[in-house]
């Protein structure tokens, strides 16, 4: 999956519920530059947001979260970019990689935590916003312009890099 917002929906009270959203936010190709972000996303550019204007997550942190809370989690709700299945998206803090999805690589470089905020438990379940510390994601650059589709995508690591374990 890959999610482009053009604002940020979360706003005020969680218990106000989220804004609405303007235009379709979840996208079958975006388009990244070197230092900037994704096209069209928030984030683009923002100062504000120096090393984390992407953020990766991986859909068996998220499956195991809605196991452990009893419910199947709507991923997008997240509000994270990349959405990433088959690899342990924690392990990229830090760490230079690249997504190639068919047009080539880009190059990203994992930064801080995607910690999770209290609407977590509002968008996605009660108990989610404890339950996904640890596996809210990576914060991100883009190192190169390129292009993201959905599909198959063949990550890049200078190290070895864990799988997760196959859903229960």
């Amino acid at each position: 999956m890959l999610l482009v917002s053009r604002r940020h929906r979360y706003e005020g009270r969680p218990a106000d519920g989220a804004l609405p959203a303007d235009e379709e936010e979840l996208r079958e190709r975006i388009q990244l530059r070197a230092g900037l972000g994704i096209v069209g996303d928030r984030y683009f550019g923002s100062r504000a947001h120096v090393h984390a204007s992407v953020t990766v997550i991986g859909l068996e942190a998220l499956d195991d979260v809605g196991r452990e809370l009893g419910t199947t989690l709507d991923a997008a709700r997240t509000r994270r970019n990349v959405y990433l299945r088959g690899v342990d998206v924690e392990a990229l803090r830090g760490e230079p990689f690249s997504l190639d999805t068919g047009s080539g690589a880009v190059l990203f470089r994992g930064y801080r935590p995607a910690n999770p905020c209290a609407w977590m438990d509002h968008e996605l379940a009660p108990g989610a916003f404890r339950a996904m510390r640890g596996r809210g994601g990576v914060r991100c650059d883009p190192e190169s312009d390129g292009v993201l589709t959905v599909g198959p995508a063949l990550l890049r690591t200078v190290g070895p890099i864990a799988v997760p374990p196959p859903a229960r």
